[in-house]
Formats: structure tokens, C-alpha cells, sequence
């Protein structure tokens, strides 16, 4: 191959990692599309890459080339294909549930007999760790895409890197606590757990320096000049008017990781974007893509401006959104001029000489050393090498005490009732009802997003709420007080179909009437025939839940749900061949 371009921290050159990767894919039966390029400034490029046939598998790549951001691209497709985490957040259907294996065939299922977690399930000190209070019931550990609550827990078997103990990780933890933190994929294993360990690192850093409002050291602007691609890329931001910060990450030379922070003078809203790797190079060159990955510049306005509330800024809801776009407040200590830490010029692995092999093992040292314990499921039955990675007390993007509060196992227990409304009688529906007080759901959740849907856009599931369903559920036993309720919820909350909270206003105008008959006329003014007459049937029990049609626990009829499992069942054949 002519002209091939090799970067650091790549064991294979762009084009043939790109020449590989498309290859599989369409060996695979997955057909990609580049979407959106974008190139706001001199060596900084993005690229959004999504399936033909199922929008809702996309990925974003990011690098100082059109080629480094379509391997990246590529590659995260690669990495979330092979984890299986397009499908983190959607049921499964019943049939995968409860077929040979839903996630891997080397899954294992741990019954679950009482509260006590099972013995073999992780390790006394991980139970420990993520139970301190003992106060999350076995059943809990069910995971959301399968709600195989007969089958019990499912778990996936991950190395501990220390000794090569194979421990069980249950995919309800995995979801609930990691989502995608520690993912890679790679052309070979060291590159790829590298690229992980140095992502795992660069968020566990970036949160520690937000919540604890840590004020970072500048980086000279000569030693930014070693990297001429670098700092045309910066002064390309400052050219266009925005306030660049080059900060070093490191907390003082112990973690390979740098800061880029835009500061914009049009909102005075602030982002700051980190990157990590141990070549000091690379960490940079990720946090200044990272900061306009998807970005044009115009679209660096909106960001909040820093705040004096550490509370605030340390609260998990702002760290949260740090993960999900980085948008969160920053505080401004974040800007002192007296920093908590001197610069340190420092690179853990040569740029020359350096290998992906050498990158793992400093990481994976460097984690040690801190006391925590590396565990890794690798996968390369899509023929490309991919890991996911756990670091527990490091690597969770959300707090422990969220098995306990926010599990998202809750979809799994309404999800049966909820896919099957049109079939409950009286009794079940004043039980689901009570099911959703009881487990304290949010009456602004998406219902969709509760029972792993993936709703049709312009369907009722695609933006009932919580709080809506309470309402059909009362109108369907007739539950006047609970109507009321729900009506005014439905008024007090805006993002539901505007004809719908019609109806739901002249429902709780009928029933503060003695008698509506002798108001017709004003009512038919005031709300038209057909959402009277649909008011009037909800309330009758003439019409229930809006004649939505149940999907059933494998979601026949939801023509996106099924493109998602369609798309499912070509991993699964990769699976089964490679098994």
C-alpha cells in the first residue's frame, strides 16, 4: 500500500486499519454511512459514522486527520458491536431472553434463592463493595434487557489481572455502573487495552479535578510548540475569538493526562476537555479533538458559565453530564492563579521507540500501584480484538449507591404488564400503578426509556411518560381522584403531544362537572367534537390507553425495537460461529 500514514499508539497503519475494519463489517452484513464532517480548525477532525439500516447504532470519531478520525470512528463502532453496548439500554425480546445465551454463550446464570447474593456471583470483597449495607435484594441484579427473573442473574466471566482469576460480573452492574467507560477495540490487544486503561484514567482524573474544584497548571507555550499540529489547531480557536487554556492533568506527574479548556467570550460559558495516554503527545492531541468532536464552532456556544457552589459542582447529576457532553459547570477555582500543582513535563513512554505493549503495562502498573484491581473480558468474535475493561473505585461513571436507587432492573419488573396493557383487567392495572408508586419512578421518565423500548418517532411510546401512564392507568379503573392527578401532571408537564394534553384538559374539565351534557355546545367549542367524544370514552372506560396496541414482550409492531434486534442477530451469528 502507497503513502501509508502510521500515528502514535497504533500497531497498524490508517489505511489498512480502515481497509480491515470496513471489510469485516461487510462481512458481518453491517452497511455504515459518514454522515457529517466536520473541520473547524487546522488538524482537528470529526466525523459522525452510523448503521444504513438501524439509526440508533451510530459512533463519533476523532483525530488530527480525515483518516485518524475514520479509524477512530470505525473503531468505536468495532468496540460497541463487540461489548454490545448499542443494545445497553433496549430489551432484548423474551425469545434471546430465553434462548442458550442472551449477552455471550460464556455467560453464566446465578438463580436467585431469597435476598443474599449468590456466593460464586464476583468475590466476597466486590459484594462488599457493591453492597456495603447488604441492603440490595439478589433480585435486583436481574438485568434490564433480559428480565429473565426465573433464569436469575446473568453474568459475564472477566480476568482479574493481577493473579488470572476469572470472576463473574453481573450485566446488571455493568450497565447500571460503566455504560461505556473502558471500552476499546484495536488492532492488537495492547492497543486496545491501552486506549481503555487510558480512558478509564482520563475520566477518573477529569472528575476528581471537577468535584474537588482543583486548579491545574498552565502548559508553557514551548513546550506546546514541540507539536507544531497541536498549536495550529489552538491558535486556530484563538484566532476565531475563543479563550484556549492548555492545562497539565497529571496531579503533579502521577496521571498521563492533559486539559484543554475553552473559555467563550460570546455566553462566557466555559468547557474543559481532557485526554489521556502515556505518551504526553497523544494526551494532548485527544484533549484538544475531544473539545470539538462533533463541533462546528459556532456550536461552542451554549455551555454553562463556572459557579462558586462546590456542592454543586461535585454533585453526581453535574459529574453525570460531564461524561454525557461535558457540559456540566466547572468551578472557578477550576481558574486560580496559584494552581495545586506544579507543571510537569513529563512522557511515560517514548514517542519514538515507544510500544502499545509498554503503554498497557505503565497503565496497568500505574492502577495498581493506586490499590485497585484491573479486570478485562476480551472479545474477537467479530475479528476485530475488542475489551471492555472494569476497574471498580475507579471506573464507574455512575455512583455505587445507584444499584440501589436508580437500577434500571425496574424496567425489568413493569416491563411485562406495560408491553401488555390492552389485555390487563382492573385488578392488574390498579397493580402496575401501584408497582410505579411504590418503586418511587420518576413521573417525568420516559416510558420507552423504563422498559428498554425503542419507540417509533411519532407514536404514543415515543414520548409517553411515567407520570401519563399513572393517568391511563386511573381512567382505566376509574380512579377519580388519581385522574385528577394525573391530568394536572399532564398540565404542569409540556413535552407530551400537544393533542394529547388537549384531551387531558378537558377530561379533568368533565369531571368537575355535576352534569356536562347541559355545557355541549361551549365544550364542543372549546375543545372540538372528537376530543370531547375521546374524553368522554377514557372516562367511560369506552376507550383504554388510547387504543394502543401491546407489543408483547418481543415488540411486534415496533419497526424500530425490531430493526435493533435485527441488527442483534448478526452479532449473535458471529457469536455462535465463534463459540
Amino acid at each position: 500500500m502507497q503513502n501509508e500514514h502510521f500515528i502514535p499508539g497504533k500497531d497498524a497503519s490508517l489505511e489498512t486499519t480502515i481497509a480491515g475494519m470496513q471489510a469485516k463489517l461487510a462481512g458481518l452484513g453491517f452497511e455504515v454511512e459518514e454522515c457529517s464532517w466536520l473541520n473547524p480548525v487546522d488538524n482537528v477532525w470529526s466525523v459522525h459514522v452510523r448503521n444504513k439500516a438501524c439509526h440508533l447504532m451510530f459512533t463519533n470519531g476523532k483525530g488530527a486527520s480525515q483518516l485518524a478520525a475514520r479509524a477512530s470512528a470505525l473503531g468505536e463502532f468495532f468496540e460497541r458491536l463487540s461489548c454490545n453496548y448499542f443494545w445497553n439500554h433496549y430489551a432484548l425480546g423474551d425469545s434471546i431472553g430465553s434462548s442458550d445465551f442472551a449477552h455471550y454463550p460464556r455467560e453464566r446464570w446465578f438463580p436467585v434463592a431469597g435476598d443474599d447474593w449468590p456466593a460464586d456471583l464476583l468475590t466476597p470483597e466486590l459484594q462488599a463493595f457493591y453492597n456495603p449495607e447488604g441492603s440490595i435484594p439478589a433480585e435486583m441484579l436481574i438485568d434490564m434487557n433480559t428480565g429473565q427473573y426465573a433464569r436469575g442473574i446473568c453474568a459475564i466471566p472477566y480476568v482479574r489481572q493481577r493473579d488470572g482469576a476469572a470472576v463473574f460480573f453481573p450485566v446488571n452492574i455493568i450497565s447500571n455502573l460503566y455504560v461505556s467507560n473502558g471500552m476499546s477495540a484495536g488492532n492488537t490487544p495492547a492497543e486496545a487495552r491501552a486506549q481503555a486503561l487510558s480512558e478509564i484514567l482520563e475520566r477518573h482524573v477529569k472528575f476528581k479535578v471537577i468535584a474537588e474544584g482543583l486548579c491545574l497548571p498552565e502548559v508553557p507555550e514551548e513546550v506546546i510548540a514541540r507539536y507544531p499540529g497541536i498549536a495550529a489547531g489552538i491558535a486556530g480557536l484563538r484566532a476565531a475569538g475563543f479563550g484556549i487554556q492548555v492545562k497539565d492533568a497529571s496531579l503533579g506527574g502521577h496521571y498521563p493526562v492533559m486539559c484543554v479548556t475553552m473559555l467563550n467570550p460570546h455566553d462566557q460559558g466555559v468547557f474543559a476537555s481532557f485526554g489521556a495516554h502515556p505518551r504526553f503527545e497523544i494526551a494532548l492531541e485527544r484533549a484538544l479533538t475531544e473539545l470539538l468532536q462533533g463541533r462546528a464552532l459556532e456550536a461552542l456556544d451554549g455551555f454553562p458559565p463556572p459557579g462558586f457552589d462546590l456542592d454543586e459542582v461535585a454533585s453526581a447529576p453535574n459529574i453525570e453530564i460531564h461524561f454525557v457532553d461535558s457540559s456540566g459547570i466547572v468551578h472557578w477555582r477550576f481558574f486560580d492563579e496559584t494552581p495545586d500543582y506544579a507543571f510537569v513535563d513529563w512522557n511515560f513512554n517514548d514517542l519514538e521507540g515507544g510500544k502499545t505493549a509498554d503503554d498497557y503495562a505503565w497503565l496497568a502498573e500505574r492502577i495498581h500501584a493506586d490499590g485497585h484491581d484491573i479486570y478485562i473480558a476480551d472479545f474477537d468474535h467479530l475479528g476485530v480484538y475488542a475489551c471492555r475493561i472494569l476497574v471498580p473505585g475507579m471506573s464507574e461513571i455512575y455512583p455505587i449507591d445507584e444499584l440501589e436507587w436508580e437500577n434500571n432492573s425496574n424496567g425489568a419488573v413493569v416491563r411485562p404488564a406495560i408491553v401488555n396493557l390492552a389485555e390487563l383487567d382492573d385488578d392488574q392495572c390498579a397493580q402496575l400503578a401501584e408497582i410505579l408508586n411504590e418503586l418511587n419512578i420518576a413521573d417525568e421518565k420516559p416510558v420507552a426509556a423504563l422498559i428498554g423500548l425503542a419507540p417509533d418517532a411519532g407514536s404514543l411510546w415515543a414520548d409517553l411518560r411515567v407520570g401519563e401512564l399513572k393517568a391511563m392507568l386511573a381512567l382505566a379503573v376509574g380512579d377519580s381522584e388519581a385522574i385528577r392527578e394525573g391530568c394536572e401532571w399532564v398540565r404542569q408537564f409540556e413535552q407530551i403531544d400537544a393533542g394529547r394534553r388537549r384531551i387531558y384538559r378537558c377530561i379533568a374539565t368533565l369531571l368537575d362537572m355535576e352534569d356536562p351534557n347541559v355545557y355541549e355546545e361551549a365544550l364542543v367549542s372549546l375543545f372540538g367534537e372528537e376530543t370531547l367524544d375521546l374524553a368522554s370514552d377514557l372516562i367511560d372506560g369506552v376507550v383504554r390507553f388510547f387504543d394502543l396496541p401491546s407489543p408483547g414482550l418481543d415488540f411486534a409492531g415496533c419497526t424500530l425495537h425490531q430493526s435493533l434486534l435485527a441488527e442483534y442477530a448478526k452479532v449473535r451469528r458471529a457469536m455462535q460461529a465463534a463459540a
